[in-house]
């Protein structure tokens, strides 16, 4: 079993910043590639970034590249989404999600979630 647990959420105004942390324990961190996903009211869950196990590869959502940036330390079995320039339409529940593979992680087949942390972003 893995728990994540996410924070940072907050308000923010458009083109301001913010910091989500993933935080994990449980089985090796470090086993797993981690994905972010976000879910505005009356949407499906989306794809917003992935990051592998060791964290050398990335990936990112049309919408969300070149504002937003996945990271990760094992060593503190988290993993962090920096979000810059943030718009509106970036308002949304984001979660983070650890999955067996990058490419599971990039689809959404995670085998853990967390319980989400809520972004708001006003114009």
């Amino acid at each position: 079993q893995v728990q994540l647990v996410e924070a940072g959420g907050g308000l923010v105004q458009a083109g301001g910043s913010l910091r989500l942390s993933c935080a994990a324990s449980g089985r090796t961190f470090s086993n797993y590639a981690m994905g972010w996903f976000r879910q505005a009211p009356g949407k499906g869950r989306e794809f917003v970034a992935a990051i592998s196990w060791s964290g050398s590869s990335t990936s990112y959502a049309n919408s969300v590249k070149g504002r937003f940036t996945a990271t990760r330390v094992n060593a503190k079995n988290t993993v962090y989404l920096q979000m810059n320039s943030l718009k509106p339409e970036d308002t949304a529940v984001y979660y983070c999600g650890a999955a067996g593979n990058y490419y599971k992680a990039q689809v959404g087949e995670c085998d853990y979630w967390g319980q989400g942390t809520q972004v708001t972003v006003s114009s």
